[in-house]
């Protein structure tokens, strides 16, 4: 069985354009997310869907440079760019994280996957949220997938991959969520904004995350002791992952 990860991937983010390839470490948002979920123990491989649009081309030369498999597809329907990145990868197994999430957590992402057996058909760790936003990730089988491309028609379902399964036909699904032994789920470390970005760079410079890997509850037990970091993001609202 091949399980893959699809990172979404693209540089005209609304509110941060360019936010994937800003620095963090001493290296790039999308290059330190990469880093993270390669120490994954249960994932075969990790590609990157992007847009046609010309303003990605950055995206697929840095994913050749790192010897990454990439995949080309439409800006507004990423459902469709998911199965398509997912198709060529062979995947059996897609696991859905977003470009922006540079605090995301290996033995999470394996938890999820773990989750998906064969009764059910999809699995996230966010319907009860107890980990960070930043941390969100979805499991679901290829012809799941495949399905949902199929079926989910409207433009929240085009644009945000799984809707069409948590918020549009959940009865046609056997959805598993993943409920974490942690309470930090009013927690922000996503980067949709400059002060998510800050947050998130206080964060690694504060634990030299640029030359070391922390575990989650390492990372959780520091931004419990410097509470003025969450204050920082605390009122950006969250957009529709």
């Amino acid at each position: 069985m091949r399980r893959v990860i699809v990172i979404q991937a693209r540089m005209t983010s609304t509110r941060l354009p360019g936010k994937v390839l800003m620095e963090l470490g001493g290296r790039t948002v999308i290059e330190q997310q990469l880093a993270r979920l390669q120490r994954c123990e249960r994932v075969d491989e990790i590609v990157w869907a992007v847009t046609t649009n010309a303003d990605d081309d950055p995206l697929v030369e840095l994913a050749e440079r790192l010897g990454l498999r990439w995949y080309r597809g439409s800006e507004d329907d990423v459902l469709s760019r998911y199965l398509g990145a997912a198709r060529e990868a062979a995947a059996d197994l897609v696991v859905r994280v977003t470009s922006d999430c540079p605090l995301i957590d290996a033995g999470e992402v394996d938890a999820v996957i773990e989750a998906l057996g064969p009764e059910y058909d999809y699995a996230n760790n966010f319907i009860e949220r107890r980990l960070p936003r930043g941390l969100e990730t979805e499991a679901l089988w290829f012809d799941t997938l495949a399905r949902v491309a199929r079926m989910g028609t409207s433009e929240p379902a085009r644009e945000h991959v799984t809707w069409f399964i948590h918020q549009e036909r959940p009865e046609l699904f056997a959805v598993k969520s993943v409920v974490r032994p942690f309470d930090a789920g009013e927690l922000r470390w996503t980067v949709d904004t400059a002060e998510d970005l800050e947050v998130v760079r206080r964060i690694y410079s504060g634990l030299d995350l640029g030359a070391t890997q922390r575990p989650f509850a390492e990372v959780l037990a520091y931004v419990r002791e410097h509470p003025e970091l969450a204050s920082i993001n605390a009122h950006v609202e969250q957009k529709r992952i």
